[in-house]
């Protein structure tokens, strides 16, 4: 695949719109090589049901879902509709303070999903039928240009558009140097 061919797009620019989606087992994936295709590096909803939280649940039980689930990221999911995605970076980084210090909530407690999750309007895609033809390499190089630690996958489908998966930055990073620690 030439450099450059797989791009991460806005969401919204394409006017993509997802549908709610139902819990998924645990699986960190195989160890991979540069070379290995991309498609061994996500989460793909086909195989692993998504993980959802509703945005008016709180930052800290989001945590604890994470912890519980062995996953660093969640669809958020109102009313069947997604809506955004909370990372555990959202949650742990500086997007707490950052919105208690310009809000008029005053403590850690009343922070919600919807407070510091990023918008769906706000989130980066990737086409599944590009990733389909990319290399484990190419993904790790749209993290590195972009600095997203995940990335939304979609899926066209004769009448609509669909969420089909969800790309790590850290686990496809796990997956790589667990390649390089077998082959040593």
């Amino acid at each position: 695949m030439a450099s450059g061919a797989l791009e991460a797009v806005s969401v919204v620019a394409r006017g993509w719109l997802a549908a709610g989606l139902p819990a998924r087992t645990l699986l960190d994936g195989p160890a991979l090589a540069p070379e290995d295709p991309a498609v061994h590096a996500i989460t793909d909803f086909r195989r692993d049901f998504p993980v959802t939280i509703d945005p008016r649940r709180s930052i800290d039980d989001a945590l604890g879902e994470m912890i519980h689930l062995g996953v660093r990221a969640l669809l958020v999911e109102h009313e069947r509709r997604l809506v955004g995605l909370i990372t555990s970076y959202d949650i742990q980084g500086e997007k707490p303070m950052q919105f208690l210090l310009s809000s008029t909530l005053g403590r850690h407690e009343e922070l919600r999903v919807e407070h510091v999750m990023t918008p769906w309007d706000r989130l980066r895609a990737l086409d599944w039928d590009t990733l389909e033809s990319a290399r484990a390499i190419d993904l790790l190089r749209v993290f590195e240009e972009t600095g997203l630690t995940h990335l939304v996958i979609i899926e066209s489908a004769p009448t609509q558009v669909v969420v089909r998966g969800l790309a790590s930055r850290a686990r496809l990073q796990r997956q790589l140097s667990h390649r390089r620690r077998i082959s040593a």
